[in-house]
């Protein structure tokens, strides 16, 4: 069954297994005891610590392993922010950070400080000058992304890192979704990853502070980790991490050019065999392995179950894939369709024939998922149209707004107007975004006695 979900967790690389196994007989003691045993720990450690630093591009004696990415990332805001309380307590991030930034954000809040989302443009990007402007004489810290999670976006770190380093503020990055094909340009000040995104063992993750940044670890510390990652170290874990860090590196040049080869493919197939449909993030500026797109009509939760069925294990950012039923905050940012949103992400050594049956398989799963749910079929106007019409579809989720929307369009004149009644967070996002896509005039959102009333004029 092919695996298309490597963003969210890549299968544990060969070579991380083969050090994993090798390191429970040699790593199990306790590195801080001088005794035989934990010397040979603590070799161990120290020599993971060296190949993970070389990879980051930071000293040694600048990275931490911690119990996961998430982890890296609070401790990187928590410590950065009272290493700096005198300054302030402002943050920056980009509104299309990982939800531990977007935690972290809304603790500091909580907390009585404040924070700034810098806005993305449609590609998913910060324009670095928009960044620039978001900085304060009280920013504490500022977070970017080095590449997004959810649409594959590269982000501009390198001029980002330049703008916060003029203005004397610390930059964390989270690199969790681009360690694996290369170091982080520019003069970063903090950077955080986790193992399972490159395919080392779950359970580690990185954290260098460079010499230099007021950092206060926050929390009872101990011995372990230069007081940044209190308790036992997994040895064997970190071992194998470091160990799959390098060989994914070694391999990725290679991989780069092979798996770019074949999302470019899935982008062009896509638009191509699939109607209404919008490919997300930018077509250059991207992960080699990752692309994600949004098909009108489509119910997420459905349409991942049926790719299942299928044979294909996907994800999506889709507010209907989501207990919460809440759109993704990333899709949101950039402004573009939410609904129907399939996220591929290649692991590693896919074979292309994959990729070509999922192509095979994807339009026909994708029209029977619009026909069960009544999606339109191109409609002659009306003969007698009328000027307005009113659509109640309150009480119903994505994407069935969208759909009785585009149902009695074409009922109106050119000029005339549609008011779609809904009470779904989601309609807020995929009426403009249906605007958009099939031209027509997104009017505005105006109040109604129960959710929201969402008026479409007609254009052609």
């Amino acid at each position: 069954m092919p695996y298309f979900d490597a963003a969210s967790s890549a299968p544990l690389h060969p070579v991380a297994r083969q050090a994993l196994l090798a390191s429970l007989d040699e790593g199990w003691a306790d590195p801080a005891r001088l005794y035989r045993e934990g010397r040979r720990a603590a070799l161990l450690l120290d020599a993971a610590r060296e190949t993970a630093a070389e990879a980051v591009g930071c000293r040694p004696d600048e990275l931490v392993f911690t119990s996961s990415g998430t982890r890296a990332v609070h401790s990187a805001v928590s410590g950065s922010l009272a290493g700096r309380r005198r300054v302030g307590r402002h943050l920056v991030l980009s509104a299309v950070e990982h939800s531990s930034v977007l935690h972290s954000a809304a603790a500091l809040e909580a907390a009585g400080g404040t924070s700034t989302e810098v806005p993305v443009d449609r590609t998913g990007a910060v324009d670095p000058a928009a960044y620039g402007r978001a900085l304060r004489p009280d920013t504490a810290l500022a977070c970017l992304q080095s590449a997004n999670h959810e649409v594959g976006t590269v982000q501009p770190v390198a001029e980002v890192a330049e703008i916060c380093a003029g203005a004397g503020v610390p930059l964390l990055v989270d690199a969790a979704q681009s360690l694996g094909w290369g170091p982080v340009p520019g003069r970063w000040s903090l950077l955080a990853a986790s193992a399972h995104k490159w395919g080392g063992p779950a359970g580690v993750g990185l954290l260098a502070v460079r010499k230099g940044v007021r950092f206060a670890s926050q929390g009872p510390v101990d011995e372990r980790e230069s007081g940044r990652a209190a308790g036992f170290e997994n040895i064997p874990a970190i071992v194998a991490a470091a160990a799959s860090l390098r060989a994914v590196r070694a391999e990725a040049a290679a991989e780069d050019a092979r798996l770019r080869a074949l999302v470019d493919r899935v982008r062009a197939a896509v638009a191509a065999l699939v109607p209404d449909v919008e490919v997300t993030g930018d077509p250059v500026r991207r992960l080699p392995h990752l692309v994600t797109f949004s098909c009108l009509y489509v119910d997420g939760e459905t349409l991942l179950h049926e790719l299942d069925r299928a044979g294909f294990s996907v994800s999506s950012g889709s507010s209907c894939t989501s207990s919460t039923l809440t759109p993704s905050h990333v899709l949101k940012a950039m402004g573009v369709l939410t609904e129907g949103n399939i996220r591929v992400s290649l692991p590693a050594g896919t074979p292309e024939g994959d990729v070509d049956a999922f192509l095979g398989v994807l339009p026909g799963v994708v029209a029977e998922v619009r026909e069960r749910l009544g999606a339109p079929a191109p409609a002659a106007p009306s003969s007698a149209p009328r000027a307005s019409l009113v659509v109640d579809a309150l009480g119903r989720r994505c994407p069935i707004p969208v759909i009785e929307l585009a149902k009695v369009i074409g009922e109106v004149p050119v000029g005339g107007t549609v008011t779609v009644l809904s009470d779904d967070e989601a309609a807020r996002l995929d009426i403009p975004a249906w605007c958009a896509m099939r031209e027509q005039e997104y009017v505005g959102e105006e109040p109604a006695d129960r959710g929201s009333a969402y008026v479409v004029r007609r254009l052609v």
